[in-house]
């Protein structure tokens, strides 16, 4: 594929339109280019090819970065569609505004990992009024923007349904995050008699003959065994979720016949993952036909949004330990950090311990960085949103754990402009605005993206920075190998 003409790119398209060098590419005589002016980013095509849509525009066509273009992009450029997980660690880039992909990579430019640049949760896309397909057209253009090859996958993220999953499987979403969560028993909750009231829905004596009287040999853990009462409390408390995550499994291996990734998301439990509840799992998706890249187990300690791990440093890493003998006695498979935006303390111990078998998921923190260049560049607008996360931020809180208080976020009238990037050292602040996008960008997202076109520089640049950061702490920049 031979390089576009930038100069005859620009003297098509107008001087009103900035054109972004690094985008440019060729299709026969056909250049295609992504450009942006006062109104917003637009892809360019020196002339019309079939399946793109959009305006004339000086002998070529001006099309919105609509999810239709953006398939229509993928497959004349195959080089843009989504890939399954290479071999080693892995890094989620989760965009709540569609904004951020050309940062994100520009952070991965020099790590030895492999990115995720279209990841969202159902829930997230519920919030903000996107979807699985615009999503994924956003890290498209995001990477065509940046000129990047590399390859990057696409993580359908807390999947809670087969229709959610076969919808992202038809778009050429590539990782599959089951979310089986609302299926989990708190067994922690329930006395034995409600317990084995529940097992008797279950075929509990074919489990006993498949678990019990048997040794596990875990190196690390060495032998590990079921007595009958751990083994109904597990099964009791798994169940549920694992016939789900074996539909799901099921219903991905008729949509996506050439292969996917597939991680088993259990870290929103009611309490830690214990070492025998990892190994049911790993045991019973084996014995199910689940083939697992990753599992999200829940730690004990805090993973709370925005800020850092709240719990013992040792028992995270004894937990990790653990976790990861089963992973690769019964995998290999990954160990996946969700909630993992800003966990700086416990990123050496992921780096150390998982040695490469680990993929972390970051989401929230992008948006933050987002607002933090807002404080600085458009403090008057910085104001009006934070006033509207304080006011929206009790009803927004009701899905996340959390410790924050709105009431000990300072009023924004208070404090003059210099003063407000201060604010993102608080935690309490981080977590309000955290989790409050959804009011946010329901109201002023226009307003909001805006204003970060018009700082877009700023904005990547502090994107980053700030992902540089993690990526060092884990240990995969080549500057730290070399």
């Amino acid at each position: 594929m031979s390089a576009c003409n930038l100069a005859q790119l620009q003297a098509q398209v107008g001087n009103d339109f900035h054109v972004y060098p690094e985008s440019l590419l060729v299709l026969n005589q056909t250049c295609v280019g992504l450009v942006r002016n006062s109104y917003g980013k637009w892809l360019f095509l020196s002339s019309r090819l079939p399946g793109f849509l959009g305006k004339p525009h000086r002998g070529g066509l001006l099309c919105p970065l609509s999810p239709e273009n953006a398939q229509a992009l993928l497959r004349i450029f195959p080089h843009l569609k989504p890939r399954r997980l290479a071999d080693g660690p892995s890094f989620g880039f989760g965009d709540r505004l569609g904004l951020a992909t050309p940062g994100h990579i520009r952070a991965i430019l020099k790590a030895q990992v492999f990115p995720v640049l279209a990841q969202q949760s159902v829930r997230e896309n519920n919030r903000t009024g996107r979807t699985f397909a615009q999503v994924l057209a956003d890290a498209v253009f995001g990477a065509l923007q940046e000129g990047y090859t590399e390859g990057f996958a696409a993580d359908a993220d807390h999947l809670k349904s087969l229709e959610q999953a076969s919808e992202a499987a038809r778009l050429g979403y590539t990782f599959f995050t089951c979310d089986p969560s609302d299926l989990l028993v708190s067994v922690e909750k329930l006395s034995f008699r409600e317990i084995a009231g529940k097992g008797k829905e279950l075929p509990f004596s074919q489990l006993k003959k498949l678990y019990l009287g048997r040794s596990f040999r875990v190196p690390l853990l060495g032998e590990l065994r079921f007595k009958e009462d751990e083994l109904l409390r597990v099964s009791v408390k798994y169940w549920w979720a694992l016939d789900f995550a074996e539909r799901m499994f099921h219903t991905l291996l008729h949509e996506v016949p050439d292969g996917f990734d597939f991680e088993l998301s259990v870290d929103e439990a009611s309490a830690a993952t214990t070492v025998l509840e990892h190994l049911f799992l790993a045991l019973e998706c084996k014995r199910r036909g689940i083939k697992l890249v990753s599992l999200a187990p829940r730690f004990s300690g805090t993973m709370e949004k925005a800020v850092d791990f709240r719990g013992d440093l040792d028992v995270f890493r004894s937990e990790l330990q653990a976790h990861m003998a089963i992973a690769q006695a019964f995998g290999p498979y990954k160990i996946s950090l969700h909630s993992g935006s800003d966990k700086f303390s416990l990123y050496p111990i992921l780096a150390k311990e998982a040695r490469g078998l680990w993929h972390v998921k970051t989401a929230g923190t992008s948006y933050l960085v987002a607002l933090e260049v807002l404080a600085r560049a458009q403090p008057k607008l910085f104001r009006e949103i934070l006033h509207l996360a304080k006011n929206s931020f009790p009803e927004e809180r009701k899905s996340y754990q959390l410790s924050a208080e709105a009431g000990m976020v300072p009023e924004p009238e208070s404090l003059q402009d210099e003063k407000l990037p201060e604010l993102f050292s608080d935690s309490n602040v981080r977590q309000v605005l955290h989790v409050t996008y959804g009011a946010v960008l329901r109201k002023m997202g226009d307003d909001l993206r805006a204003a970060l076109l018009t700082y877009e520089e700023e904005y990547l640049s502090a994107l980053e920075k700030h992902f540089r950061r993690h990526l060092e702490a884990l240990g995969v920049m080549e500057s730290e190998r070399a």
